[in-house]
């Protein structure tokens, strides 16, 4: 791989932690197995392209929009589940299947070229720094912040109810916790992540398509997943962590799986590829121990007493 090819997956590894942050809010802070990711992904670049290419709106501004559109979207899955009873997993998946047209009807049509218009990477170029170098940078900085505000957040009271309407709905009702009112807070932000990677993925690709969200959820299931079976995830700053490292590592392992002429894979194997590293990653922690305890000499006794 050259280091240009290495710089932009670093750049849409970037990009996708804000996804696994995301991921992770929902999938494991809340226990709540959202899909709407796939909607809220292509909604942030449908609704931040159309206010730049149609309106000529501020690309800041812009992307602002998109993360209250994604907010909007995940308090609707929120919403069908606590309000009308819906499944939490059917919730997301009405609320997914209803964005792609909704996500049509706001660009009007399947995709916006956002190539020669003014976005956020934009200032980066009075930098005199090369965009290949400048964006990841710019982007690290951006996911860093991210990470450490879900940090304080998680850590805070808020926070904390947060976690435990995840944890014990029913112990946290009767410890006085409105848990609707946090499912509802947690999924906004989470889909507001979303939709802010989605925002930025399209001005950094210069294209924004109703079909880019397609897989998002297995995308960011893959980097928590992976990340941790990397970084054991013993407190929420290890867990942030780990969320970030294993989408770049993710993204590392497809770029290195696709440039590797001897395996002989293609692109159109990106879904066979990632469904092979879930998979590792989810087996990972189960070999890992026993390893563990045969080197630190574990003697313990597996099976009964005879």
């Amino acid at each position: 791989m050259s280091l240009i090819a290495v710089l932009g997956t670093v750049e849409t590894g970037l990009i996708f932690g804000l996804v696994a942050l995301g991921v992770y809010l929902s999938f494991r802070i809340l226990q709540f197995p959202d899909l709407t990711v796939d909607g809220s992904f292509p909604l942030g670049a449908a609704v931040s392209a159309v206010l730049i290419v149609g309106a000529g709106v501020n690309p800041f501004l812009a992307t602002g929009v998109a993360c209250v559109a994604g907010a909007a979207a995940g308090l609707m899955t929120a919403w069908l589940n606590v309000r009308l009873k819906i499944l939490h997993l059917l919730a997301s998946i009405l609320t997914m299947i209803a964005l792609y047209s909704i996500n049509l009807r706001i660009m009007g049509r399947p995709n916006i070229a956002l190539l020669g218009e003014t976005t956020v990477f934009t200032p980066l170029d009075a930098l005199g720094v090369s965009t290949y170098v400048a964006v990841p940078a710019a982007l690290f900085v951006l996911v860093v912040a991210a990470k450490l505000a879900m940090d304080w957040f998680l850590n805070s009271e808020v926070g904390l109810a947060m976690r435990a309407t995840g944890a014990n709905a029913r112990m946290a009702r009767a410890q006085g916790i409105n848990t609707n009112f946090y499912t509802l807070l947690g999924m906004a932000i989470s889909n507001a992540l979303v939709a802010l990677a989605g925002a930025l993925f399209a001005q950094s690709q210069g294209a924004a398509d109703v079909t880019m969200g397609v897989g998002v959820i297995v995308v960011g299931l893959a980097a928590v997943i992976g990340g941790e079976a990397v970084i054991l995830p013993r407190t929420i700053f290890l867990a942030t962590l780990a969320c970030v490292t294993g989408s770049l590592l993710y993204r590392l392992a497809v770029a290195l799986a696709l440039n590797a002429e001897f395996i002989g894979l293609k692109a159109q194997d990106l879904n066979l590829i990632t469904a092979l590293l879930v998979a590792a990653a989810m087996v990972l922690p189960s070999v890992r121990a026993p390893v563990k305890r045969a080197l630190k000499g574990d003697k313990r006794i597996v099976g009964p007493l005879k």
